[in-house]
């Protein structure tokens, strides 16, 4: 695949259909779970609600005696009643936070939908500590707010807060965009390194590492959720590397490619750098292929990485698509994803949850990825479900993981063969 132009609906035979309706997602917030593990001298300071908080601190399984880069300033009753100044009790909490934590560098005021249903302008606030704390700590805003929106695009809010304060440059570098496990950076810049291209990363692991973007800077999408962080990247003068997403072999394999492509990396080059790492996922991904070929699946919308991860499924792994669900559908960023489906896959952007419920049920999938608040009640009923939210807390990217991704669908199904009776 040397292009990736955008294409429609009919033109790569996929049905793409839009439905509105009740939804069941996770909000923003969910994202600092594996944002404050990334930026290591980082810290995400909510601005919600109890019910916020205990969110936040269930995803993350943290442990009473652990010592986590986010917390939650819980708006109370004092606040809700101008009993008291809220910018004030914000300020007071951040000094406090920045005593007793001197090594964070940069704070994030992380808006909720508490916070946002009262209108509490975090972005002033922002700006106002950031001045008091200059030069020792930046701080700077996005909403994790689930009103709106689905949990993955946390963490394109939080990136998209960075891009307007990267550091200039006009070099011709790459930019890889998303917010993937160390291991999975790791292998990837050796892969760049041995490609010959220089590449940098958003977000960087500390706050003072955060790379410089200008016009000839040219980036690619590890994650496909990051809409706003890529708009935010083009109005600095970056150019995105159309591309599919690299998840499998073939994936990361087309996604490397785009890159040594854009480049002007010798294919043969290319050829040899990737061919040990392709055969060794492809050597993975057998273990797996008899457990998942033929099994029909459906996907709920829940963390715009459905598309991606059926393309993978049905490509690499021989399984059926019955229906996509995703949340948001970006036909720019997606259309290689699109085009590589089985023609006829019904895609459905937003989906209606009672008539997704109904047409699951009617089809009584072999697997049903899913969020969490439906997990239950359809194992209930009998399907094997999959949580969506585990795709985003495991690394699965690249050739290394290849293996991992395979076994995460692969599991759920082993399971319900070892309970039947």
């Amino acid at each position: 695949m040397n292009a990736h132009a955008p294409l429609s609906a009919s033109e790569c035979g996929v049905t793409v259909r839009a439905e509105h309706g009740q939804r069941a997602v996770f909000c923003g917030l969910t994202g600092i779970v594996w944002l404050h593990r990334k930026i290591q001298d980082a810290f995400f300071l909510v601005v919600g609600s109890r019910t916020c908080a205990h969110l936040i601190q269930s995803a993350a399984g943290v442990m009473i005696f652990a010592e986590p880069r986010f917390a939650t300033a819980i708006i109370d009753e004092r606040d809700l009643a101008g009993l008291a100044d809220m910018n004030e009790e914000l300020d007071r909490v951040v000094t406090r936070l920045i005593e007793r934590r001197p090594d964070i560098r940069l704070l994030f005021l992380v808006g909720s939908c508490p916070s946002e249903v009262i209108k509490l302008d975090l972005s002033r606030a922002a700006q106002r500590l950031s001045r008091r704390l200059a030069p020792d700590v930046r701080v700077l805003n996005y909403s994790g707010s689930g009103i709106e929106t689905t949990f993955t695009q946390g963490e394109d809010a939080c990136l998209a807060s960075l891009v307007p304060g990267l550091p200039e440059a006009a070099t011709d570098e790459l930019l890889v965009v998303g917010a993937l496990a160390d291991v999975v950076e790791d292998q990837f810049a050796r892969l760049f390194s041995d490609l010959g291209i220089a590449a940098h990363f958003l977000p960087a692991r500390r706050a003072g590492q955060m790379p410089a973007v200008g016009r000839g800077t040219r980036f690619l999408l590890a994650q496909p959720f990051l809409a706003d962080t890529a708009r935010a990247l083009e109005e600095r003068g970056g150019q995105r590397i159309a591309a599919p997403f690299p998840l499998g072999a073939e994936g990361t394999t087309e996604w490397l490619r785009a890159a040594a492509e854009a480049f002007g990396v010798d294919p043969a080059r290319f050829e040899a750098v990737t061919a040990p790492g392709l055969r060794r996922s492809r050597q993975a991904l057998a273990a797996y292929a008899e457990n998942l070929a033929g099994k029909r699946v459906f996907f709920f919308p829940d963390s715009q990485l459905e598309v991606p991860l059926a393309r993978f499924l049905s490509r690499e792994m021989g399984a059926e698509l019955i229906e996509v669900g995703t949340p948001y559908l970006h036909r720019g960023h997606l259309a290689a994803e699109l085009e590589w489906l089985p023609s006829g896959t019904a895609v459905v952007e937003g989906q209606s949850l009672d008539d997704g419920l109904d047409r699951c049920r009617a089809a009584r999938p072999d697997l049903t990825v899913c969020g969490l608040g439906l997990a239950n009640p359809l194992e209930a009923e009998g399907l094997t479900t999959k949580w969506s939210i585990e795709l985003l807390f495991t690394p699965i990217q690249g050739y290394e993981q290849a293996g991992d991704l395979a076994e995460l669908f692969a599991r759920p199904l082993a399971r319900r063969a070892r309970l039947e009776v």
